[in-house]
């Protein structure tokens, strides 16, 4: 008789305690979150570890081959069971020797990425202002057989309302105008050099493209005023095919595991620096994300796979790779959600883009956050842009959350140069990319019913075209709809 009520009180224990797991309230499930990760994130410490063992993560070399076993192995080491290289071929390009010229002076320069594995060209300079295609098509024969000189961004006396592109959209410009070379001026004090990719379709481009400084930069455009300046470009790079490898981890859906959510960050970086910033704080606050979930005992109904991309700096490589095996598998459509986490930190905020069917999700989510801590502001934005691993998501009608982050503005003078070092990181703002990121992710993995579900393909056409993205996709080669 007493073992039976023995195991009677068990039963009822067992229903209570799993009574009581269930019914943790998401207020409650979240500050359990909370102060997991504030006494275990591990964001900080590993991207340190990563930078002082590794480097740069330049992809296709063998720093970039240590930073994906870097993270295969913590994924592993985190609980993960499956845990997979994604491995594709790409052309990877890597800087060699330039040097510039300009009336016979040395200029302070740096190359872009993709340009000819060897270049010399001498030739006038022509000031094309913001580089953009207004600029060209007042005057459409001013830079043939010429080089171009133009800004990063948009200059400050120019008319209000323009549209900024991206380096590789002018540079795709200034060779569609007959240019020999590009020059183009980075926006940032102090002589700093920017780097990054000046195709928009990750392969060589038949021009020499570099960066100059903004002083040096400005000081030219005021000598064009009132004379001619001529450049001699000399550069040598190299480029063979050769194979990286996304790292995805894969935590299996309770209920509905055919349908995945995707969260990235690109793990691959620019040579000149260690990348800490562009996107070490992304792609290993993914992983902390990842170590967070295991940690806290998250199983969410949906799938969750956990990605760190490769090839992001030469033109997408690694997301592109992954969304064309997916079309290939026919399990494109099992994408229901893609989070991406690239320059991201201490987020205040989300933006969601796509055509949303329930926005006050994210308002309440983002309520439910800021009782958790006030520092998030709760902003919320509906909007999409381009050149990171949300587009080819994005361009399959794939529904992408990213976050507002509030980083010091600072630090981003450091971006794609050799100044972004693990000095700029904020321990802090990393913590709260992973206490918030985290939040986010679970509530929408394990949402009864999701914001926002895939777009069809005349609904992402408008979409782009709301978000004034279509002419600088058609730059790109990347709008696929007939007019």
């Amino acid at each position: 008789m007493k073992k039976i009520a023995f195991l009677l009180i068990g039963a009822l224990c067992l229903q209570a305690c799993s009574e009581t797991k269930k019914e943790e309230s998401q207020a409650e499930l979240f500050a359990r979150i909370d102060a997991e990760i504030k006494s275990n994130s591990k964001g900080y410490s590993t991207l340190k570890e990563a930078s002082e063992t590794i480097g740069h993560r330049l992809t296709g070399s063998t720093n970039g081959a240590k930073a994906e076993e870097y993270t295969y192995n913590k994924f592993k080491e985190y609980g993960f069971e499956d845990v997979v290289y994604q491995t594709f071929e790409v052309e990877a390009w890597a800087r060699g020797e330039v040097s510039l010229q300009i009336n016979d002076e040395d200029v302070k320069v740096v190359t872009l990425g993709h340009a000819p594995i060897e270049s010399h060209v001498t030739g006038d300079i022509v000031d094309m202002g913001n580089g953009l295609e207004a600029d060209y098509a007042a005057n459409p024969d001013a830079v043939k057989g010429k080089i171009s000189l133009v800004y990063i961004s948009i200059l400050p006396d120019s008319e209000e309302g323009l549209t900024n592109l991206h380096r590789s959209e002018k540079t795709a410009l200034a060779i569609k105008y007959g240019a020999i070379g590009i020059i183009i001026i980075n926006q940032v004090d102090n002589g700093v050099l920017l780097t990054g990719t000046a195709s928009v379709t990750g392969e060589l481009i038949p021009i020499p493209a570099v960066c100059i400084g903004k002083e040096d930069g400005m000081a030219l455009k005021e000598t064009l005023k009132s004379k001619k300046a001529t450049a001699k470009i000399d550069m040598t790079n190299t480029s063979d095919v050769i194979k990286a490898r996304n790292v995805v981890a894969t935590l299996p859906g309770t209920e509905i595991p055919q349908e995945e959510i995707v969260i990235g960050g690109h793990l691959d970086s620019w040579d000149l620096a260690t990348g800490a910033i562009d996107n070490g704080i992304g792609s290993f606050a993914v992983l902390d994300i990842a170590r967070a979930f295991k940690a806290n005992d998250l199983h969410p109904k949906r799938t969750v796979k956990f990605v760190m991309f490769m090839g992001e700096e030469q033109g997408l490589l690694g997301s592109k790779y992954l969304v064309e095996q997916a079309i290939e598998n026919n399990t494109i459509e099992n994408i229901k959600y893609m989070m991406n986490l690239d320059m991201s930190g201490n987020p205040i905020g989300m933006n969601a883009g796509g055509k949303l069917d329930n926005k006050q999700f994210f308002k309440d989510l983002g309520t439910a956050i800021q009782q958790q801590d006030t520092i998030y502001q709760n902003t919320f934005s509906n909007r999409s842009g381009l050149h990171s691993d949300h587009q080819p998501f994005m361009l399959e009608g794939v529904p992408i959350l990213s976050v507002h982050s509030n980083l010091d503005r600072s630090i981003y003078g450091c971006y794609h140069s050799d100044c972004d070092d693990f000095n700029l990181v904020n321990e802090d703002h990393m913590q709260n990319t992973a206490r918030f990121g985290t939040m986010m992710l679970y509530a929408l993995a394990d949402a009864e019913q999701l914001p926002a579900t895939k777009m069809d393909s005349e609904t992402t056409k408008e979409f782009m075209i709301k978000n004034n993205l279509k002419e600088k996709l058609i730059i790109g080669n990347e709008w696929k709809w007939e007019e």
